[in-house]
């Protein structure tokens, strides 16, 4: 069975649509998908309709924006099939408001430096409900000051340490995230711990009992990585899941829906959890 728990759209910086996901995860062979646009539910009805006509299970899912204040860094959270989605709305349009005060931010110091207009980028946001990074690279690789998203001319602009138009703010504290989940009655998942050095943060949330569960499978743990996560789900009974993080077009590196999976055994364990915060 292929559970990829892992994906998004144009709702927030994927370049496909929703009934183009499903499809693909259809014609991959995907029993279960969940997609997980940034701080966004949008996708939840249309999501349960498109993939109930095209034989895709879809749990529930939006991956939640926050901060690690002790090391003042991001750390995403995933937040699996909340019961009472409407106690996370808040919080989703504030997250949204935080990264589009930087976005625009970002884009006032990108047109200093090329003579590309504010209708060149939003052009591309039409159906997100946030501004992204991505979309800023698509513009101006579509006047041909780059040939690809994550090449030279990104690290130069947009290196979170020394990108010349970088802009960051504190998201929500991730205490206060989790809580937030859990009274949404949801299943919170630590997203990709590699990818923002989260893994110490992940530990700390373990053992106070907080986190439900954390995504091993994803492609920014290497195999030694994958281990030491596995040993900390093991050593507090953490639900482990996978996904393939599937942007499309914007991509990171080369990736497909399926390329990680989370195993059966896992998704039950979700959805039992689910089950018992009704």
């Amino acid at each position: 069975m292929i559970c990829d728990l892992h994906c998004h759209t144009k709702l927030s910086d994927g370049s496909m649509g929703i009934e183009d996901i499903i499809e693909q995860a259809k014609r991959t062979n995907i029993e279960w998908l969940s997609i997980t646009d940034h701080d966004t539910m949008a996708s939840f009805s249309r999501a349960g309709i498109l993939g109930e006509r095209a034989g895709v299970n879809i749990l529930k899912g939006v991956e939640l924006s926050a901060w690690d204040k002790k090391r003042s860094r991001k750390v995403h959270i995933l937040c699996y099939a909340p019961r009472k989605p409407d106690r996370l709305e808040g919080l989703c349009m504030k997250s949204c408001e935080i990264r589009k005060e930087c976005s625009k931010e970002m884009i006032a110091r990108v047109m200093e430096k090329y003579p590309i207009t504010m209708e060149s980028i939003l052009k591309h946001t039409t159906a997100s409900k946030s501004i992204f990074k991505q979309h800023i690279m698509r513009a101006l690789i579509d006047y041909g000051y780059a040939l690809e998203f994550y090449g030279s001319l990104d690290r130069e602009l947009f290196n979170p340490e020394k990108g010349s138009c970088y802009v960051e703010r504190e998201y929500p504290d991730v205490n206060f995230v989790i809580d937030l989940i859990h009274t949404a009655k949801g299943v919170a998942v630590m997203a990709h711990p590699a990818h923002y050095d989260s893994i110490e943060l992940l530990e700390e949330l373990a053992q106070k009992g907080k986190i439900d569960g954390v995504e091993v499978g994803h492609w920014s743990a290497d195999e030694n990585c994958r281990r030491e996560l596995s040993s900390i789900a093991s050593r507090y009974e953490l639900i482990e899941t996978g996904g393939s993080d599937f942007h499309g077009l914007y991509n990171n590196v080369p990736t497909h829906l399926g390329s990680e999976s989370t195993i059966k055994e896992n998704l039950d364990r979700i959805l039992k959890l689910s089950a018992k915060m009704k």
